[in-house]
């Protein structure tokens, strides 16, 4: 503060003004009397503002020469008026260096000349025309280069409006992309809720119960009907599967879930709840789109309750029936035994009295008519126990090899089949079947002896095939025999239902077949056309074993 003050009081009294001054003018500091050189009228923080006209003019030319230049410049002789006589005023502007100071300063002195220049004096001595023509050189350089930087600023201000064009553009574009987005979620997120409320629907109509389990074993969501069927409350959700209290043991169902979760499947078991109802679930994977990647699993519970009381009852019902079944099998057996006896009698004293001589006429035919009636009742006792003999074993089912079987029929058949000249072609693409094997025997046995015996006045050709069509075994037995007539094709599966009475036979085979393959689940057709032939099919429902 002392050196400051002391430095003014030098420079007052030496006649020196110093003014530290920025590049554009403006007054930073000032040292000594400023009442000697400064306009007092005037209070502006501006160096140039504050001069008189003549020292204005000789300033600025030296101030924009030290820019240049950063030299110092000076400029003697300069004329001003003060009251009623002339000063004359050196001036000098000099760049002024300050360490780590980014801002640029000028140091500007004035002084009062009280004496001419010396000889060889570098500074100029101050001719107001010559600086004034100066300092509008200055400021046409300074008004170009301001020219200029205004084109600059142009070029940028229309580049940058070209760009915020550009901009407002992408923005509209954006936007209108923005606006169909948002239409896009709306429809969205209205589809959503109207999906949402598919889904809570079909909770509520929904009469089986279901549970989302995750990964990590948690309730996640379940539906009305499961509070009813197995007591769930809203609390559940986010539990441990093992650790809810409800009706059922869960505990029987985690292996399942466990099972699910790791290998993809769905397990169905059946299980008894604690207040006695049955319960079938289905554990399936919860499956997580696009990829199907397993999220948890999905419980349903079906309530089989009746379903499983039905059964029960069935089950007393269906061993009550067969205990019928089997009394009335003894009671067919004990009364065809039973009937035989008496039958054998009545046949032995017909054959006594055949053998007697008997004169009347009338008598003889009376005989006749006993006789014949005695063989028709004999072979419809035996009819009656061949069908019960046929139907105590169609529960006897074991895989059946067709080729052992039709070499036992063959054999069986040996002497009508070399008598006819008979010919059997075999093409067994299914090898075994699943059926009783008697039963089985007996029809295809059937089959191929009604093929000889309806035989046309060619020798007989037997086509027996086996073959696997939409998931069904079938087996036909075709022949060249006489045909059978479109109205009688009804009527063969008939009981007695005999179409030709000049050959032997009782009608019952093809009706046995027929009610033995029914019982089965299967299924008997046949296709035949008159003088061409027949060709009977057997439907086999195929089993896992089969082939």
């Amino acid at each position: 503060m002392l050196d400051e003050v002391v430095t003014t009081a030098l420079l007052s009294e030496l006649g020196y003004l110093i003014v530290c001054i920025d590049k554009n003018s403006r007054v930073v500091k000032t040292y000594g009397d400023t009442t000697k050189y400064f306009l007092q009228k005037n209070f502006n923080d501006n160096l140039a503002k504050l001069l008189p006209k003549p020292l204005d003019i000789a300033f600025n030319t030296l101030r924009t020469t030290v820019l240049q230049t950063q030299k110092r410049a000076a400029s003697n002789g300069i004329k001003i008026k003060q009251g009623e006589g002339v000063l004359m005023i050196n001036l000098s502007v000099s760049p002024l260096s300050i360490n780590n100071q980014e801002q640029q300063l000028l140091m500007v002195t004035f002084a009062e000349d009280k004496a001419a220049a010396p000889q060889g004096q570098e500074d100029f001595v101050f001719d107001e025309k010559i600086y004034r023509d100066q300092h509008t050189l200055h400021l046409e350089a300074e008004l170009k280069e301001l020219k200029h930087k205004l084109h600059l600023a142009a070029e940028k201000t229309a580049a940058s409006h070209e760009n915020l064009q550009f901009s407002n553009e992408e923005m509209q574009a954006v936007n209108d992309k923005l606006h169909t987005i948002n239409l896009d979620y709306q429809l969205k997120n209205k589809e959503l809720l109207e999906l949402n409320d598919d889904l809570n629907n079909y909770f509520r109509s929904n009469i089986n119960g279901q549970l989302f389990i995750n990964k990590d074993m948690l309730l996640m969501k379940f539906s009305p009907s499961a509070v009813k069927l197995i007591n769930l409350i809203e609390s559940d959700i986010g539990s441990p599967i093992g650790n809810i209290t409800t009706n059922i043991k869960f505990e029987t169902l985690t292996e399942d879930i466990k099972k699910v979760l790791q290998e993809d499947c769905t397990v169905t078991k059946e299980i008894e709840a604690i207040d006695g109802k049955w319960y079938q679930v289905i554990t399936m994977p919860y499956l997580q789109q696009p990829d199907n990647a397993i999220k948890g699993a999905i419980l349903t519970f079906n309530d089989i309750t009746e379903l499983k009381r039905t059964q029960v009852e069935l089950d007393k019902k269906n061993k009550g029936l067969q205990r019928v079944n089997a009394d009335l099998n003894n009671f067919v057996h004990t009364v065809s035994h039973d009937l035989l006896g008496p039958l054998s009698n009545i046949e032995g004293c017909v054959a006594v009295i055949h053998k007697m001589e008997v004169q009347d006429e009338q008598l003889n035919k009376f005989l006749a008519i006993i006789n014949s009636s005695v063989k028709k009742f004999r072979l419809l006792i035996k009819d009656i126990a061949t069908i019960a003999k046929i139907e105590s074993e169609m529960l006897a089912m074991e895989m059946v090899d067709l080729e052992e079987m039709m070499g036992t029929i063959e054999w069986s058949l040996d002497n009508k089949i070399k008598s006819s000249g008979a010919v059997i072609h075999k093409n067994f693409e299914v090898k075994q079947i699943l059926f009783s094997k008697k039963n089985l025997r007996s029809i295809v046995y059937n089959l191929v002896s009604n093929a000889i015996k309806f035989k046309s006045e060619g020798p007989p050709v037997i086509y027996i095939r086996t073959a696997t069509i939409s998931g069904e075994i079938v087996l036909t037995v075709q022949d060249n025999g006489i045909g059978i007539p479109s109205d009688g094709i009804d009527r063969i599966f008939d009981m007695y239902g005999r179409l030709h009475r000049d050959v032997e036979g009782y009608g019952i085979g093809l009706y046995l077949a027929k009610k033995i393959i029914h019982a089965a689940s299967g299924n008997i057709t046949v296709e035949s056309e008159p003088g061409k032939g027949s060709m009977f099919s057997i439907y086999f429902k195929a089993g896992p074993k089969q082939g």
